[in-house]
């Protein structure tokens, strides 16, 4: 007579596969206002404020540039048919004089011509005309800001002033009106995302492209009436 294997319990189901319990929010969850609040906290307010057309042009230098729109007109029947043109957006490292580092960063082919004729990043960003600061953008003025906080741009600044003849300015009125816990605060912010190598704009947030079926459309024209005797 043959023996029977013992009886073993059922081994159980691994649950290893099923993610953990967290409260912590996705940081693509969070909309694009709240966002830039939070990667701006301890920056001056942005003159011109974000962009509101085109909300991935925040996360990187864009220059202004947008989703141009336009029509397809066929030779024949010249039948129109809707279209759109994305900017050429690129990662690129480019190298910073003043923090000394590589920064990675999402840049238009065009802004980066211009940062070629300017002699390098932080010429560009530094640059002090209207239009110069209009097309910086929020990531180009967050990094502005945290150029202008090292001791070689306020070095370079305080030589140019008395250059001119301009009086000396104290600390307290060259400083931004912030305290100086969210200034060190942004300070050690931007430069742990420096030292990841990764973009300054982590978690870019996407912009909804939403065609407009209705501009320029082809419609068939109506019949012709009949005129009754």
């Amino acid at each position: 007579m043959a023996l029977r294997a013992p009886f073993r319990a059922p081994h159980p189901i691994s649950l290893t596969h099923i993610r953990t319990f967290t409260s912590t929010p996705f940081l693509q969850a969070k909309s694009t206002k709240n966002y830039l609040k939070e990667l701006h906290a301890g920056i001056p307010p942005y003159p011109y404020g974000p962009s509101q057309i085109y909300k991935q042009s925040n996360f990187g230098l864009y220059g202004e540039q947008k989703i141009r729109y336009g029509n397809i007109v066929s030779k024949k029947n010249e039948i129109k048919t809707r279209r759109h043109w994305r900017p050429n957006v690129q990662s690129k490292r480019l190298y910073s004089e003043a923090l000394k580092r590589q920064i990675r960063v999402r840049i238009t082919t065009r802004v980066l011509r211009t940062v070629d004729k300017c002699g390098g990043l932080d010429n560009y960003l530094l640059g002090d005309k209207a239009q110069r600061i209009k097309e910086l953008g929020m990531e180009g003025w967050r990094l502005r800001w945290r150029i202008m906080q090292t001791d070689k741009v306020k070095e370079r600044f305080r030589k140019q002033r008395e250059e001119l003849g301009l009086p000396t300015l104290l600390e307290a009125q060259l400083t931004t009106p912030i305290s100086e816990l969210e200034r060190v605060a942004a300070i050690a912010e931007i430069d742990g995302e420096l030292d990841k190598d990764a973009e300054l704009a982590v978690g870019e947030v996407e912009e909804e492209f939403v065609e407009d079926r209705g501009f320029m459309e082809e419609k068939t024209p109506p019949p012709p009436t009949k005129l009754v005797a």
